[in-house]
């Protein structure tokens, strides 16, 4: 395995750092150019070929990933930092199914920017639809101790365009100004700075009266503990196999 990780190094710069957040250690694979951080996320609605392993051009990046997962956190310690770091330029990433790597599950094509941090979701697939991909920016400056970075992507078609509401836990939503307003399905929000603390995470259809907010809620994650000089990412999402019941989950940005 080190002899394709060093193979990955000489010929794109890919690190999987000794290290978790998103300060990475040097080491013996550190790029040796100008490097982007790539992180990647499975939300393939399909039970078939929803298990997937991540190879970045042409070598493991993530093995037997499942719904919601991500790699390379999902790495073996100790390379489970949030992110990898790439020598910056056009990449592939190639998703094979885990049971039968013949199978070819989507090709992802994207380009690395110097010091810009990266999501990439893969998406889709319920009822044999084609997997599809979304690449997202991140944002992760240094954040003081005392506030919490948090933004919304709205990966659900069955959700349409929503509100996204963070507040203290049960908390009257007929009162509440949504936080994340009108995001749009394969949407990002920008960030948004709130203290530390325990906050209620609830969705709605974009623009619902307040009144009928409660009885409109998609999604509803009833404990999400932000800590200070932290940034995290809500992404909303269909269930496993497509369509509602609705989820929420919660990735970590530093």
């Amino acid at each position: 395995m080190m002899r394709k990780f060093q193979t990955l190094a000489a010929l794109t710069g890919l690190v999987v750092a000794a290290a978790c957040g998103t300060k990475e250690a040097p080491g013996p694979l550190e790029p040796t150019g100008p490097t982007g951080r790539i992180r990647f996320v499975n939300l393939i609605t399909d039970t078939t070929r929803g298990r997937v392993n991540a190879i970045l051009e042409g070598v493991p990046f993530g093995v037997n990933l499942t719904y919601t997962q991500s790699t390379p956190a999902t790495l073996p310690s100790p390379s489970t930092a949030i992110y990898s770091a790439i020598l910056t330029g056009p990449r592939t990433l190639v998703l094979k199914r885990t049971a039968d790597t013949s199978v070819v599950v989507a090709t992802v094509s994207f380009t690395v920017a110097a010091g810009q941090d990266q999501t990439v979701y893969a998406v889709g697939g319920a009822a044999a639809s084609a997997v599809t991909s979304l690449v997202v920016n991140d944002s992760n400056p240094v954040v003081a101790s005392t506030q919490a970075r948090l933004r919304a992507v709205n990966l659900s078609p069955t959700a349409g365009a929503v509100d996204i509401f963070v507040t203290a836990p049960n908390a009257d939503l007929a009162a509440a100004t949504p936080t994340f307003a009108n995001v749009a399905y394969r949407g990002a929000s920008a960030y948004a700075s709130l203290a530390p603390g325990t906050y209620q995470v609830r969705a709605a259809p974009a623009g619902t009266a307040p009144t009928a907010r409660a009885a409109a809620v998609s999604v509803n994650l009833a404990s999400l503990a932000l800590s200070g000089g932290a940034g995290s990412t809500i992404v909303v999402a269909d269930r496993n196999i497509g369509g509602a019941p609705l989820i929420a989950f919660t990735l970590a940005d530093r």
